[in-house]
């Protein structure tokens, strides 16, 4: 059945087919993106995840479509309702709404006027009117009038008649088409408030009387009006002009203006006002909705890449502090490859005395463990502590702050407590801020990824879609930068290539009952692993310091003949290849080519021999915030360095080390227009900013990017690019809380980002 499906996707997608049927082929058989992606280029033709992507979600749908298809043949057969002029026009379907439209004048029914009306033998006279000859209404009703049957005069069997013709004129395939359209291209989106709800609801201000065309509404406006309608606090319709639409309707039924034509008239308007238009709103409330999703995944995803792959430490020696007033600063000594070696509390914000105690212990325990850098989380009193550390001014040590997003949700998580059952969430939570420094990707796959602060309207969008999207930038993320299989935690290697959680977790208790992994191939022994799964898996698990050297490198065990036939022909041995640029440079690729082995394979083989395990993230470079620590500290005009934290469609919040994202409007991200801000930013970016207002009551603070912003009130900066009406609680805004439920930053007032927006700007005209 696959194979009917290529022309079609190779089509739509604009790709060669043979690449199409080959990667249909691979994933019958089980096999991963990353491993198509990487090792299977001759295969494909070179398509990369994102074109393989496309291909295995289009493959799911036409597959959904073709069982949907299968489900309604059936149903008509064993009703015996199925024609072959009905059966072509199923198999010839090529969507799901075309599908349904076809088949719903033959879906069992719940008991409708139509029904009824029929009941009362009424469809006969349904047929004599609809076929609108010159006969009168009511004359063709004088026969159907019947005591017996309930019906008692011509007007009661004619109303019947229309019912039926109503209920028809709402199944039409045509019908529901030309609507479909009509909604699609028109509807407007109308959102009310709820009567009484005006102060309750007053975040949702914005879209107390908002409308907007619903084919151009933004994903966050979208959201935005369904939470308010879900929180009882709106109303929210998509509307069309119900003149136009019925007038769409009545060409399609209406054949003349006689008495009977006038009676056809009178059901397509009831059809349209009692049937249709709601069915049809339902359809584009539904595809709205799913466009809305796919946005607001795909900002998520794309966000969650960017912290996913941002530039790792290294093996250093790390103390970790997580900060705090009141209830001091949890610190921990790690070791290079992240192992717990000392855990304490220290009190450099209680007075003095406490303040000398905490700089004499930190001193000591920084020259114990040998450490080589201070990682402080960015929460509440994180400024604070990172000026006591600065202070201590101790030799040749680094000092970074660490975004702790969702530290305290791996805290208190069954993965924390497995790894440190006789610690308490605190200790946890400093070891996790000090380990994402160390590797952010290896830290964070341990915490749900909705947790990490990136996403927008996360818990409103379809969770499976959002769980299969970000499971996937996961899996890609970490096969791209690859595994060591000697190090990794179970929850790293539950992503690699072919593996699962059951896989990971038979590794790590082979490892610990037997020692590291002397090489790939003793991964073999791991229970449960088969040929499969270490085919998929192999090229991106690496081996440091193993007998082969290309272990430690992503070169595909199935590949290393091919290396080693490379060295017998240049008279060496592999580590002499991936020592000497001279020696690679005498390689002639041609040679070895064969029909499994092609050009882009052996330029990937002779990079990794250049590079072996080499790691796509950036290099780790350590930033400082300005000198302003908090936001009574901000003044308009002053120009801070900052680090994105979040991107969403109507602009970027920037980390300016105050404990309060600011917000950069997506007019306000550069000198020219942007349709796109993750066009110009990306989460993890360090940017340059300007302070433009700063709203203390609501902790708002408004940033620019411009090369010469214009400070002051909103009406003296001029028109935004376009109408600023964002809404929803903003992703990242508020920070998570500690296990103690003390904010691990000032938290803003629960609310829609439209809320805050219109704040800054009632504040500036008043």
């Amino acid at each position: 059945m696959s194979d009917v499906y290529v022309p079609k996707i190779a089509a739509e997608l604009g790709l060669n087919p043979a690449g199409v049927a080959a990667a249909i082929g691979l994933f019958k058989e089980d096999a991963t993106i990353p491993f198509i992606s990487r090792y299977r280029k001759e295969a494909t033709g070179g398509l990369d995840e994102v074109a393989l992507g496309r291909i295995h979600e289009r493959l799911e749908q036409l597959k959904e479509l073709d069982a949907r298809r299968e489900a309604i043949l059936k149903s008509l057969t064993e009703r015996n309702l199925l024609t072959p002029e009905l059966k072509t026009k199923i198999d010839a379907a090529q969507t799901l709404a075309k599908l349904e439209d076809i088949y719903l004048p033959f879906r069992p029914k719940r008991r409708t006027r139509a029904t009824i009306a029929k009941e009362k033998g009424l469809e006969p006279l349904a047929d004599q009117v609809y076929a609108q000859g010159g006969e009168d209404p009511a004359a063709l009703a004088a026969p159907f009038i019947s005591g017996e049957k309930g019906v008692k005069t011509a007007e009661e069997a004619l109303a019947g008649a229309r019912d039926i013709i109503a209920e028809r004129v709402s199944e039409d395939e045509a019908a529901r088409a030309r609507l479909r359209s009509l909604f699609s291209q028109k509807g407007v989106f109308h959102s009310r408030v709820l009567e009484g709800k005006e102060a309750e609801g007053a975040k949702f201000k914005d879209y107390f009387d908002w409308k907007e065309p619903a084919a151009k509404a933004p994903s966050h406006r979208i959201l935005a009006m369904r939470r308010g309608e879900t929180e009882g606090f709106l109303s929210m319709r998509i509307e069309v002009e119900a003149e136009e639409a019925i007038s769409l309707l009545e060409p399609l039924f209406v054949k003349n203006a006689g008495a009977c034509g006038r009676q056809v008239k009178e059901a397509v308007t009831d059809s349209y006002n009692r049937l249709l238009a709601l069915s049809m709103e339902g359809e584009a409330r539904l595809e709205t909705k799913k466009r809305a999703d796919a946005q607001a995944i795909e900002v998520f995803a794309r966000n969650l890449r960017e912290i996913l792959m941002g530039s790792p430490l290294g093996h250093k020696n790390i103390l970790a502090l997580d900060p705090g007033f009141r209830t001091g600063c949890k610190l921990v000594c790690l070791d290079s490859n992240g192992k717990l070696l000392h855990d304490d509390v220290v009190y450099p914000h209680s007075g003095d005395g406490a303040a000398a105690s905490a700089a004499a212990k930190v001193k000591e325990l920084a020259a114990k463990f040998k450490t080589e850098v201070i990682a402080i989380g960015n929460g509440t009193a994180g400024r604070e502590t990172e000026e006591f550390a600065r202070g201590l001014k101790l030799e040749g040590v680094i000092i970074v702050m660490v975004n702790e997003s969702g530290a305290s949700v791996y805290s208190a998580s069954e993965v924390a407590r497995n790894e440190f059952p006789d610690k308490d969430v605190t200790v946890r939570g400093a070891v996790s801020i000090g380990r994402r420094l160390m590797d952010p990707l290896a830290e964070l796959v341990k915490i749900d990824p909705k947790s990490i602060g990136v996403g927008q309207y996360q818990h409103d969008v379809d969770q499976n879609g959002l769980k299969k999207s970000l499971d996937a930038t996961v899996e890609s993320c970490v096969n791209s930068v690859g595994v060591e299989v000697n190090t990794a935690s179970r929850e790293l290697l539950s992503y690699v290539s072919g593996l699962n959680a059951a896989l990971a977790k038979n590794i790590v208790e082979f490892r610990n009952e037997n020692g590291a992994f002397p090489s790939r191939a003793a991964l073999k022994k791991v229970p449960r692993l088969g040929p499969k799964a270490f085919e998929q898996a192999a090229g991106f698990l690496r081996l440091s310091g193993g007998k082969n050297p290309l272990d430690a490198s992503a070169v595909h065990p199935e590949r290393y003949e091919i290396v080693e036939k490379m060295a017998s022909d240049l008279g060496c041995k592999v580590q002499d290849l991936m020592a000497d640029a001279a020696l690679r440079a005498r390689i002639d690729i041609s040679k070895y080519i064969s029909d499994g082995v092609g050009e882009p394979t052996l330029k990937d083989i002779l990079a990794e021999l250049a590079k072996p395990g080499r790691d796509p993230r950036k290099q780790f470079e350590a930033f400082v915030f300005g000198e302003a620590q908090k936001i009574g500290d901000l003044k308009p005009g002053v120009k801070l360095p900052g680090i994105v934290t979040n991107v969403a469609a109507f602009g970027a919040f920037v980390d300016i080390g105050v404990h309060q994202d600011g917000l950069v409007h997506v007019s306000e991200l550069a000198d020219r227009f942007v349709q796109d801000p993750a066009a110009v930013v990306k989460v993890g970016q360090r940017v340059s900013v300007t302070v433009i207002d700063v709203d203390l009551p609501r902790n708002r603070i408004a940033l620019s990017m411009k090369s010469n912003p214009v400070v002051g009130p909103r009406e003296s900066r001029g028109p935004r690019q376009e109408p600023a009406q964002p809404a929803g609680p903003r992703p990242g805004f508020n920070r998570d809380r500690r296990p103690d439920n003390r904010p691990r930053r000032e938290e803003a007032p629960a609310g829609s980002m439209a809320e805050a927006l219109k704040a800054f700007m009632d504040k500036r005209r008043s």
